[in-house]
């Protein structure tokens, strides 16, 4: 070969070098882009979602609040009412008398707290198991305690004051024990529901116990017969598991802790010596 075909060569050597030192550089400059556009982007997402759950966490905070005040607020009018034996009476009648008032607005509050939860409730399911029915089904609950409002029950047991033990079912009686039925039954049937979505964040346990309180709640109402204090006991308990488990939706699912063998390998120094890497984290050098 001649000096000049020697020089060609070299020359032709430094010409594809030249060509993937520019590849290289241009393959820099798309992934220096990439990212730019990453983290331009990235910061809309996680602010976002966390802004949205802590709204739908306030609106379910609603079906959490709602029960426990209820109950509550019962159990202070029974105490202090003349005539009202938890024995004998249930709290619904409470509505009835001078003092009625108190227990109507009672179940008009409690109503619009569960109407909250329940809005509260579709927005933490998005469309994931349960987030149609569950919260249409609480919705209906909540508005059979503005129809129990709207519609007392009949006066009976001794309550108010001077009333026959008999009790004479009247047309806004009949209404106030269809609505109570039919939001029981609804809430019922939401507990089964909503056991999908616990299941489905592992939290197998709550969700076994959610299908289980249907039948202690239908228990408590198929007592009444026997009991007032069963029929209270059941509609309490409904109310108490209704708002706990929706608390346990809000906090979302269980987190796993994190792998000690990433966070090893993600936190230890590692030196590099002629054959590679020459350290490695505690917990793989323990293994090894």
């Amino acid at each position: 070969m001649t000096k000049t075909e020697v020089a060609k060569t070299e020359v032709a050597k430094t010409e594809v070098a030249k060509t993937e030192v520019a590849k290289t550089e241009v393959a820099k400059t798309e992934v220096a882009k990439t990212e730019t556009a990453k983290t331009l982007t990235a910061p809309a997402a996680p602010v976002a979602a966390p802004a949205r759950r802590v709204a739908a966490s306030r609106l379910a905070a609603g079906a959490v609040v709602a029960g426990p005040l209820f109950l509550a607020a019962g159990v202070a009018q029974g105490a202090a009412r003349e005539g009202f034996d938890f024995g004998r009476n249930a709290l619904s009648q409470l509505a009835l008398g001078a003092a009625g008032w108190i227990q109507t607005l009672n179940f008009l509050v409690a109503g619009a707290l569960l109407l909250a939860g329940a809005a509260g409730l579709r927005r933490l399911l998005g469309g994931g198991p349960g987030g149609t029915w569950g919260p249409a089904l609480t919705g209906v609950f909540a508005l059979s305690f503005w129809a129990a409002a709207v519609f007392p029950a009949d006066p009976g047991a001794g309550f108010p004051a001077g009333a026959p033990d008999a009790t004479v079912l009247s047309a806004h009686g009949t209404a106030h024990l269809l609505a109570g039925t039919a939001g029981y039954l609804a809430l019922c049937a939401a507990f089964v529901v909503l056991a999908r979505p616990l299941a489905a964040r592992g939290l197998r346990g709550w969700a076994l116990a959610s299908r289980l309180a249907p039948v202690a709640v239908l228990a408590g109402f198929a007592g009444s017969g026997a009991s007032v204090v069963a029929f209270t006991a059941g509609a309490g308990l409904g109310l108490l598991w209704l708002a706990a488990l929706t608390a346990r939706l809000a906090a979302g699912a269980p987190q796993p802790a994190a792998s000690a063998v990433a966070t090893d390998w993600n936190q230890a120094p590692c030196e590099w010596g002629a054959g590679g890497p020459t350290s490695m984290p505690s917990s793989a050098a323990a293994r090894a």
